[in-house]
């Protein structure tokens, strides 16, 4: 069995973040989304896995070490963005006739995908799909899937005004060679692509065996700002929290939920978790509240954050209102003065510099 994970995406929904950074290496609980996703397969037991990339390629393959992953990546190159299904036709050559999971690269799911592979390696069916629960008043906002009596899919139907079911798809498939019968006889949908949906849909219509997967736990795709933030919350709850050996904790006030990776300096403050503290990275006077993810090398002095992402190499000081569910890319510089306890929510790309006056 391989993997397949689709990161051609641009991640216009991620701006400013995403002008100068592939939106599946944002990082979550300061590992990137992308690393996480190639974890999960990993530890799924599939270790030949095909990367879809477009234009930010070149980042994402500098980006990974698939001898450090314990994986062997084979990078396959999306020239347009001509859809989902359009993804899996190029991919023929690497994946061959091999039964094989397909994950979009910037989601998040609780749990892995290890049962997801169990149940299709065990069954002789043609197809299976990720689904979740969803309220169904938001399910418009989905693909959701129709079941049979039997349990197998009966219809997907991309965002239905009156969704006739609850089940959304999660982004997450698996497929065997017959999908390559589906995605060359397709034809661009409405918007000019090659739906995956009706790839699926195929393979129902000409009586392929399509069945589910339900989901239990949390799943959210990265590609708006608050549902990153949430990704965050999520995955810091799962940490096993501790302190590195060589980290300097100096009149400090650390909860037993944080994590403070090497070298970093923790002086004169207070961090309360689920939080994590890059390497490298110095707090001093300040206080860092839960649910928050700072990256390597960067400094935060005399300020207060809670429930952010800060990422690498940034610098936040002097901010005398509270920064919350915020996002602050790369090299960024937060500079601020004034004493009124106000709240202070942005998302902050790479290199950008904020002054905040009294």
């Amino acid at each position: 069995m391989k993997g397949l994970i689709l990161a051609g995406g641009k991640g216009t929904r991620l701006y400013p973040l995403t002008y100068t950074r592939a939106k599946q290496l944002i990082p979550v609980a300061n590992k990137p989304v992308l690393v996480r996703v190639i974890e999960a397969i990993r530890d799924a037991g599939v270790d030949e896995i095909g990367i879809v990339i477009g234009d930010t390629g070149p980042e994402i393959e500098a980006a990974l070490d698939g001898h450090d992953l314990g994986v062997e990546i084979t990078y396959i190159v999306q020239d347009s963005p001509d859809g989902l299904a359009h993804a899996v036709k190029i991919s023929r050559d690497f994946l061959g006739d091999d039964r094989f999971v397909m994950f979009l690269g910037d989601n998040v799911i609780e749990g892995g995908i290890t049962n997801l592979i169990r149940d299709f390696a065990e069954n002789d069916w043609n197809s299976q799909v990720v689904l979740k629960r969803v309220p169904i008043e938001n399910a418009s906002s989905y693909g959701v899937a129709v079941l049979r009596d039997d349990g197998s899919i009966e219809n997907l139907i991309e965002k239905p005004p009156n969704p006739p079911s609850d089940l959304a798809l999660v982004g997450i498939y698996m497929f065997d060679h017959h999908v390559f019968e589906a995605v060359n006889a397709i034809k661009p949908s409405a918007r000019g692509e090659l739906e995956i949906t009706h790839a699926i849909q195929w393979l129902i219509d000409n009586d392929y065996q399509v069945f589910p997967h339900v989901h239990d736990g949390w799943w959210i795709d990265t590609g708006k700002a608050h549902d990153m933030l949430a990704a965050n919350d999520h995955v810091l709850e799962e940490l096993t929290p501790s302190i590195s050996d060589d980290a300097v904790i100096e009149n400090a006030q650390i909860d037993a939920r944080v994590t403070v990776e090497a070298g970093a300096q923790i002086i004169n403050s207070e961090v309360r978790g689920p939080t994590i503290i890059g390497k490298g990275t110095v707090i001093k006077d300040s206080y860092i509240g839960p649910f928050t993810s700072i990256y390597h090398g960067v400094v935060v002095e005399d300020c207060e954050v809670e429930h952010s992402i800060i990422l690498e190499n940034s610098r936040v000081e002097g901010i005398s209102v509270r920064l919350q569910d915020c996002l602050i890319g790369r090299d960024a510089q937060v500079v601020g003065d004034g004493s009124k306890p106000r709240t202070l929510k942005m998302n902050l790309g790479d290199h950008s510099k904020l002054w905040i006056p009294k």
